[in-house]
């Protein structure tokens, strides 16, 4: 007897086993094709960091972080110090002083959102920067020598102004690190304003058992007038205009 068809059902699984080898081998070679092209990635990016260099090969970066630097010194200060001295040299409730101290929080966000703005609306990083600098040094001589009312004042304006810049340092040393660099940059940024935000403490903490709160705050204003001038703004002027696009 002649032996008989194979089934529709037998057939249909002999072709969907098949059809699944076919995809598994495709997978394979799809997954060997994609190891060799990240390893081809990772070698490029690895060359292309080679060919780009160092930007810390001129002193630019070298002085943003200074200057950032410089600058931690006044905003840890009154941070710091501004609810003890609101509570011992103008006789305020502690809750008052915590209120003021929260509204000045806000106000220093707020000062982050518009200099940031400020910076993309000029197409600028560090000129703004120097700026606020310059404004925080006023703030502070304000605060050291002026009246009760006017002292306040000066530690509220004060306690936002010397967060304000933040951003801006950060964008610049991004910007002006390159890709390739940015991540060493940001880190040598953040470590070096951490051991000077560290050292601030302690030694304003002796200025203010020595000497009181005013002399200390006045301590600080040479801080940021060295920041102000260490600053480069002349050559933020070199960015590619691929790079701070600015807006009109």
């Amino acid at each position: 007897m002649p032996a008989a068809a194979p089934s529709g059902r037998a057939v249909d699984t002999a072709g969907a086993a098949d059809e699944a080898r076919v995809a598994g081998a495709a997978r394979e070679g799809a997954a060997g094709a994609g190891a060799g092209t990240g390893a081809a990635a990772t070698r490029q990016g690895a060359e292309r960091v080679g060919r780009v260099g160092s930007p810390y090969r001129t002193a630019v970066l070298w002085r943003i972080h200074a200057a950032s630097a410089l600058l931690v010194v006044p905003q840890v200060t009154v941070a710091t110090f501004a609810l003890v001295y609101l509570v011992d040299d103008h006789g305020w409730q502690a809750g008052e002083a915590g209120r003021l101290l929260a509204a000045t929080q806000v106000g220093g966000a707020l000062a982050r959102l518009v200099a940031g703005w400020w910076s993309d609306r000029i197409g600028a990083r560090l000129r703004p920067m120097r700026h606020v600098a310059l404004a925080i040094a006023v703030a502070l001589a304000l605060l050291s020598a002026g009246p009760d009312a006017a002292a306040v004042a000066a530690l509220l304006a004060a306690g936002i102004m010397t967060v304000s810049p933040n951003g801006l340092a950060f964008t610049a040393v991004a910007e002006r690190a390159g890709g390739a660099w940015a991540g060493r940059a940001m880190g040598v940024q953040n470590t070096a304003q951490s051991l000077v935000g560290t050292a601030t403490v302690p030694v304003m903490a002796t200025v203010v058992g020595a000497a009181g709160y005013g002399v200390a705050f006045a301590a600080t204003i040479a801080f940021p007038l060295a920041a102000a001038a260490v600053i480069p703004v002349a050559a933020e002027r070199d960015l590619s205009t691929s790079t701070l696009s600015p807006k009109g």
